[in-house]
């Protein structure tokens, strides 16, 4: 999540009643510019490590206090939690607790954290080719089909999407111009085919000025609506997410000859490591590329359909045998093979010659 400087509370606020004071600090992550995920985010840390320890006053909070709640947490896993693995438990309390130390350091607290380790990058999924055509077949509306084309022709995050406006769309060019990055950062997506026929369509349909939201919902609808199509494709529902389009594009995009500089630059990565996460996906179809190329290259020295058994008398009879020229006089003082002309050491024993 980006950084969002968001300055320090009010004095005053350290000895106020808790829950008071993290809705107010809410509301600056809000007047900050955070988007409807985060402040999400936020709430469920705050409001889990809160209740964890009563609600107590926030001068009274101590490093035992964390310890507790985070061996809690790791051992039993959070109330309501989807996933219950342990992987995702130590995912979840890595970002609560960063939450947390944000929070504290808003506040003006100085209070010792515990220290935590990045969890494992879970392996990366995509959706397949026959699962993104169930997906455009039980589409309901003009929505759901600008949904589904959007993210996955684009590689826009889900937050990005939402905020896109009509004056940020250029349809004559095939642009679109991405304003509520989430480095802050401006940058051009380039509008598809599909995306195209159906952004015509919208707007052959209602009028729209400039500052008309293209997808008129809320972050929690968004992820509704996918649900349903999911659902409705015999899909499983926690694979149709807006960040498994992104991986999804990505994949697809270096599959068809993107280069990872241009793709690092349309998803938006700062770091060209975070893009080259998408390479590994890519392994059977290096794979494949290079099968077909290594074939080429040999090709000439095998001609045989079949080579027989090796043995040290027959090792280079694959090898068309024009290729190879030896000398009836030149036998290896060791296993006595015949050795071809100008060789440095033994085919066979692997004895240095001269």
């Amino acid at each position: 999540m980006p950084r969002i400087d968001i300055g320090k509370a009010p004095l005053e606020y350290v000895d106020a009643e808790p829950k008071v004071v993290v809705e107010k600090f809410l509301a600056v992550l809000e007047a900050s510019g955070a988007d409807e995920k985060t402040i999400k985010s936020y709430r469920s840390a705050l409001n889990d490590f809160l209740s964890f320890v009563g609600w107590k006053s926030f001068r009274s909070i101590t490093y035992d206090d964390i310890y507790s709640w985070r061996l809690e947490r790791i051992r039993k896993g959070f109330p309501g939690a989807k996933y219950s693995d342990r992987r995702s438990r130590e995912s979840t309390l890595y970002y609560y607790t960063l939450f947390l130390k944000r929070f504290f350091e808003w506040l003006g607290l100085e209070i010792r954290f515990p220290s935590i380790r990045r969890p494992r990058r879970r392996e990366i999924q995509t959706l397949k080719p026959e699962e993104i055509s169930k997906l455009f077949a039980v589409a309901r509306d003009h929505l759901d089909l600008l949904i589904l084309a959007l993210l996955l022709e684009t590689g826009l995050r889900a937050e990005e999407a939402l905020s896109l406006r009509y004056g940020d769309i250029d349809l004559r060019n095939r642009e679109i111009r991405v304003r509520n990055a989430k480095f802050d950062e401006e940058r051009v997506v380039f509008i598809g085919e599909i995306t195209a026929q159906i952004l015509t369509q919208i707007i052959n349909l209602k009028t729209f000025t400039p500052d008309t939201k293209i997808l008129p919902i809320s972050y929690s609808g968004l992820y509704k609506r996918l649900k349903s199509l999911a659902k409705r494709a015999g899909i499983d529902k926690n694979k149709v997410r807006p960040h498994i389009m992104r991986h999804t594009f990505a994949t697809e995009a270096l599959k068809k000859g993107l280069n990872i500089v241009s793709l690092q630059q349309i998803l938006g990565h700062r770091d060209l490591k975070t893009t080259e996460i998408y390479l590994h996906l890519l392994h059977e179809d290096v794979k494949d590329h290079y099968l077909k190329t290594f074939k080429g290259i040999i090709a000439s020295l095998t001609p045989q359909q079949q080579i027989n058994a090796i043995t040290t008398q027959n090792t280079f009879t694959a090898i068309p045998q024009q290729q190879i020229q030896y000398n009836n006089q030149n036998q290896c003082p060791y296993c006595h093979s015949l050795i071809p002309i100008n060789a440095r050491f033994c085919p066979y024993c692997g004895v240095r010659l001269y």
